[in-house]
């Protein structure tokens, strides 16, 4: 059992470790994530250099603020938060840092893949509050998914804010339209 601590929250002792289990590992990811996109703060190099460094800052500052709540919601359930450096390599989701990233685009790809991790470990998160009956956890995880999917956007919005998408290609499958021809 994970629970340590006495908590009179209406949930049994197994739902509220289970919870606890889930929350801690949210909670080593998050501190993971922060760290690998502090790394990629204090590396990047290139252009749009000011804007990368401050939105590398600006998501690493996000993601340090879930880790205190996943660690509060813990202990409001009776457990103890497992928030080390040593205990979040041990437990993230994560894979290690790509330390081939040298230029901005690398180093943007490389946080979007950790945050989009994050983002869906998040969202598990979610569905299995739900499943256990918390709605407090639940829409705790739902805040910060809320932050995080932001957060991604933001990040692949230096990957991909060039491109130029059809008419064609915007469109589902099942109701593209023809192109108009130039006659008409």
């Amino acid at each position: 059992m994970t629970t340590k601590f006495p908590s009179h929250i209406n949930l049994s002792r197994e739902t509220r470790s289970e919870l606890i289990d889930m929350l801690n590992t949210n909670l080593a990811t998050a501190v993971d994530l922060h760290w690998q996109v502090k790394q990629a703060h204090w590396n990047i190099r290139g252009s749009h250099f000011i804007s990368r460094h401050l939105l590398f800052d600006k998501v690493a500052d996000h993601v340090r603020a879930h880790a205190d709540e996943f660690a509060e919601r813990a202990g409001a359930l009776g457990g103890y938060a497992e928030g080390t450096i040593r205990l979040a390599v041990k437990n993230t989701e994560l894979q290690e840092y790509d330390l081939s990233a040298v230029n901005g685009d690398d180093h943007v790809r490389v946080v979007v893949d950790r945050v989009a991790r994050y983002a869906a470990s998040v969202r598990e998160g979610i569905q299995r509050a739900d499943d256990l009956n918390d709605p407090v956890t639940a829409d705790m995880l739902t805040q910060i998914l809320g932050v995080v999917e932001e957060d991604l956007w933001f990040l692949e919005s230096h990957l991909y804010g060039s491109a130029t998408i059809t008419r064609e290609e915007s469109a589902p499958s099942a109701i593209r339209e023809e192109p108009a021809s130039p006659n008409a």
